[in-house]
């Protein structure tokens, strides 16, 4: 009996090696199912026999919550570049000190950092980067990924590092699947992963499509003929039964490894995963110890960053959005173009001082490009004799959703349609309303949203608070599971902090760092309410003009009577959360950029338990600016006040041991 078990588990990963790692199927599926069902049948008889690696032990569990786990050896960050001159001073500067060295160039791919620990060959401990000190528990979620060997060919200890990744083609299905249900979209398959990845619920995890790309390999036994180059111990991790890489090249010097950027900046459009660069590593090992490591990054390694893709298209139409505030949107629909790894139909426009600014006009060539590699923008008309023949484009002066007429707002470049009735607008305001940074109402998207107002169940968001299982099974596609979830998602929404419900409210001039400030000030909504303008504008980082705009949203007939209804149907903001400490007490932040290891509104919330601030604009007041990847205008304002910039190490270096 334990000798056909033992058969089974290692056909079934071999098995799985040819499929998730090589890519090379061996036998086929019903053989595959056949083998797993009698493997699965044995152990059902034989529980005692049943160990970690088997294959029958990729399945899902939930967990209340993910335990810290300090790492054995920290994760260091990497410094990276956007210019080939900069690559080839890193070079020449390791040629000086240690000689002629070789590099090995890998692609860099956009996905989240894990260690994952093997004792005698089989998986013990997987754990998410975090600060690179301490991470989260994570190891039963990572089972479910079939690219992660349970059991390695060899019985050595080890902690692998990897990138774990959605692929494009997934990333796009599970968004058709998501749109159909209402529920929301990912911004992008590195966002998608890592929803994923943290799922207190791992069945969740082991339906969505993740892979993973092992880079590199701590050994901690001993291991004979240990590799000696960083371009022998990928090959070697390949051989143990992980997923490498298949673009890895060994390089003589800076010039081959800018030539392989080069390339990778065309090719990397054609991958069914996400790369944003390349990552250079020293080839000797023993000339990785000796080069060592800053405070956060490896002196022996750097990351070429790609440039930000630019393309022409064609301007088929402008068309006209409102938002929340009435705001209209000018929006460029375009032929259809490959941008990004993705197909582009449609980019900003921002204002139509900006399409004047352009003078972009119908059926320009156009160029678009991806700020910050995610949101489509246009940036260039391409001039030729036909432009000059097409027509101006003329601002609209209704609304295109209810006809009414346009204004503009005192020291503003938008038209605004004002009318409060206004169906976009409105259903704007709903979307708004249920978003991350408002009452994070999971579930209810824009489609369920445009349907409920449709049907004339709701008119304000107010309405949803009074929906019923039963109105949301009245909608098309919605089965007894999601009308449950929905009105669930919505009943909890009830009691969120202050902050979220005054982001909810769309007072003009606030925002979500506003709304943050302003919570924390005052406490209650009772005592904003009837705060002054003199109490309000007093407030770091309101201001004068932001304090009339709250003050007279207060005082309006028709938000009291709204504030009012809210409460009766149960809507009451919990409690600020106390401050652990008093550390930062009397220090403004501003965050700016991407940070790899918590979102904005994670690093604000550990600020803000720590006595301290956050603000959404950069002045002689701010204590410290917190930059993350492609951080913008923020950072240069910060540079010309000479305000403290702090990388995402730094502040977490700074608050360690401080918040959890």
């Amino acid at each position: 009996m334990l000798e056909r078990i033992n058969f089974l588990k290692d056909e079934i990963n071999k098995a799985n090696y040819k499929y998730y790692v090589e890519d090379n199927p061996t036998i086929s599926d019903f053989e595959y199912d056949k083998m797993f069902a009698e493997l699965k049948e044995l152990e059902a008889q034989n529980p005692l026999l049943i160990t970690p690696d088997s294959p029958t032990q990729r399945v899902g569990s939930v967990s209340e919550k993910f335990l810290p786990y300090k790492h054995k050896y920290r994760l260091y960050s990497l410094d990276n570049t956007y210019e080939y001159d900069e690559l080839e001073d890193w070079y020449k500067k390791i040629v000086k000190e240690y000689g002629e060295t070789e590099l090995v160039c890998e692609l860099k791919i956009d996905g989240l950092a894990i260690a994952l620990t093997y004792e005698q060959g089989v998986f013990v401990r997987g754990v998410t980067r975090g600060d690179g000190i301490t991470g989260e528990d994570i190891t039963n979620n990572l089972k479910t990924i079939k690219a992660i060997p349970l059991k390695l060919f060899e019985p050595v200890d080890v902690e692998v590092r990897g990138e774990i990744y959605m692929p494009k083609s997934s990333f796009e299905k599970l968004n058709e699947e998501n749109l159909k249900n209402g529920e929301k979209l990912f911004a992008n398959p590195r966002n998608a992963a890592a929803g994923s990845i943290r799922q207190l619920d791992s069945k969740i995890t082991a339906k969505r499509d993740l892979s993973m790309f092992c880079y590199t390999a701590i050994f901690t036994g001993n291991v004979e003929n240990l590799p000696k180059t960083h371009y022998e111990s990928i090959l070697y991790l390949k051989k143990l039964g992980f997923k490498t890489n298949p673009n890895v090249k060994l390089c003589n010097d800076a010039k081959e490894a800018i030539q392989y950027c080069q390339m990778w900046d065309e090719k990397r459009f054609g991958l069914d995963y996400a790369t944003d660069g390349v990552v250079i590593k020293v080839n000797s090992l023993l000339t990785q110890e000796e080069m060592g490591f800053t405070s956060r990054a490896p002196k022996w390694a750097t990351a070429f960053k790609f440039p930000p893709e630019e393309v022409t298209t064609t301007l088929v139409r402008i068309e006209e959005s409102v938002g929340k505030t009435g705001a209209i949107t000018p929006v460029a629909i375009l032929e259809p173009v490959q941008l990004g790894g993705s197909t582009v139909s449609r980019a900003s426009l921002h204002n139509f001082d900006e399409v004047g600014r352009l003078d972009v006009r119908i059926g320009d060539k156009v160029y678009i490009k991806k700020a910050a590699e995610i949101i489509p923008k246009v940036v260039k008309v391409i001039d030729d004799e036909e432009h000059f023949k097409r027509s101006v484009y003329t601002p609209p002066e209704l609304c295109p959703s209810c006809g009414a007429k346009l204004n503009t707002h005192e020291d503003e470049v938008n038209l605004y349609c004002d009318n409060p009735q206004c169906p976009q607008k409105v259903c704007a305001g709903i979307e708004y309303w249920v978003s991350k940074d408002a009452m994070d109402i999971d579930k209810v998207g824009p489609s369920v949203i445009a349907q409920l107002y449709n049907k004339g169940f709701i008119k304000s968001a107010v309405d949803l608070y009074k929906l019923s299982m039963q109105d949301f099974m009245q909608l098309d596609l919605v089965k007894e599971k999601s009308a449950y979830n929905m009105f669930t998602a919505i009943q909890n929404s009830k009691n969120r902090p202050l902050a979220r419900l005054l982001t909810a409210f769309t007072i003009r001039n606030v925002g979500k760092e506003t709304a943050n400030v302003l919570a924390a000030e005052f406490g209650t909504l009772e005592n904003l309410m009837n705060a002054s303008v003199e109490d309000l504008a007093g407030v770091d980082g309101v201001g004068e003009i932001i304090a009339k705009d709250i003050y007279e949203f207060f005082k309006k007939t028709e938000n009291i009577a709204m504030i009012e209804e809210l409460k009766e149907l149960g809507v009451e903001p919990a409690p600020p959360a106390e401050n652990v400490s008093d550390e930062l007490k009397g220090k403004t932040f501003v965050l700016t950029g991407t940070l790899q290891n918590m979102t904005r509104d994670e690093a604000s919330e550990k600020i803000k338990l720590l006595g301290g601030k956050t603000s959404s604009s950069v002045s002689k007041n701010t204590s410290f600016v917190i930059a993350g990847e492609n951080a913008g205008s923020k950072l240069d304002k910060a540079q010309k006040l000479g305000v403290i910039i702090l990388t995402e190490d730094d502040f977490l270096n700074m608050i360690k041991g401080k918040v959890l």
